[in-house]
């Protein structure tokens, strides 16, 4: 008897850990001290003491059981952004920069290949976030998960100066909101997802003409990465004085968590492009309006507010990154929540 034949292949680990190592390297900052391999992963943070009070900010998530469809699908070269972005956001709604990331991945058992794939899209959201991969755990667990399947989480940290912290402190009545685009479900709500459309390779491979794809590339479209398009803004000199990575739970649940007392979020719905994708997820599951804007993003997967004076100033800077800012709503005195109109 052996730990291969208990259904842990130390070897398959090790080939993963070679294949994904090209990978890794191009997240690599001046910050990581040490190589692939450690116990621990090391990140200096000799840029931080110009800081008047450095504060370390961090999030850790994972991607649901949107996995389920990559699986089915046998597309793994994207979910890793998916992990990624769900910390990385976060912390940049805060006002932090993402520093480093760190992965977990548990499978029934270890193909290295497709691990290294899995690693591949992780490599790529650190890419876009400007975060270093400087760690990671691969753990087979035989008789606990079934072998062809995998679940996918991961943590990061991120730094900024406490006094920019974005706490929701400076909001005010007036201020406007602005939206940026998603890219359609991101990484929430895909368990009623799955109960609506029939999670088989031939119902995901369904062309839809209103989707201009299939259902599982419009499924599968990876989580949007905001960390740049907030760079850019404070970049350019706009102050923003409150954020909301929409998530799990919607508006109703993301937006009144940047707001402080006294001050409520005006939306309004007709202000930017509802996506396809919640269009037809909403008619084929018969799921009320309110539902889906308590579960989904339903096309804006981050708001924020700022002065009205500096709207312009903003816009301009989101869509330097690529990314499509729409000016969606206010804010008003009154009771803490948000209305949708």
């Amino acid at each position: 008897m052996d730990y291969k034949t208990s259904g842990v292949d130390i070897e398959a680990g090790y080939k993963s850990v070679e294949l994904m190592k090209k990978h890794i390297a191009k997240t690599m900052r001046p910050e990581v001290l040490g190589g692939i391999g450690g116990f621990s992963g090391a990140f200096s943070m000799e840029k931080f003491k110009d800081m008047e009070e450095p504060t370390l900010v961090s999030g850790t998530d994972g991607c649901g059981t949107k996995v389920k469809v990559a699986m089915v699908m046998d597309k793994h070269d994207t979910i890793g952004i998916d992990a990624v972005a769900m910390c990385v956001n976060d912390i940049a709604c805060a006002g932090g920069e993402p520093l480093f990331f760190l992965d977990y991945i548990a499978c029934g058992k270890n193909y290295p290949e497709k691990i290294a794939e899995i690693v591949k899209g992780v490599a790529e959201g650190c890419v876009q976030s400007e975060a270093a991969l400087i760690g990671g755990e691969t753990a087979e667990h035989p008789g606990l998960m079934p072998e062809d399947e995998y679940d996918l989480a991961g943590f990061a940290v991120g730094v900024v100066d406490k006094k920019d912290l974005l706490t929701g402190e400076a909001l005010k009545p007036g201020d406007v909101l602005i939206g940026m685009a998603s890219t359609g479900v991101h990484s929430n709500g895909f368990s009623l997802v799955r109960k609506v459309f029939d999670m088989t390779k031939e119902s995901l491979d369904t062309y839809y003409e209103e989707l201009g794809t299939t259902l599982g590339e419009a499924l599968i479209a990876p989580t949007r990465i905001y960390v740049k398009a907030l760079k850019s803004i404070r970049e350019s000199g706009v102050k923003i004085h409150a954020c909301s990575h929409i998530t799990g739970g919607g508006f109703y649940e993301n937006i009144p968590r940047m707001l402080k007392e006294g001050t409520r979020a005006v939306v309004r719905k007709d202000s930017y492009p509802v996506l396809p994708i919640f269009k037809l997820l909403a008619e084929k599951g018969n799921i009320d309006e309110h539902m889906m804007y308590n579960t989904y993003n339903m096309g804006l997967g981050m708001i924020l507010a700022v002065d009205p004076a500096d709207v312009d100033k903003t816009m301009e800077a989101i869509r330097k990154t690529g990314d499509k800012p729409y000016v969606v709503g206010t804010i008003e005195e009154g009771e803490k929540g948000v209305t949708l109109c």
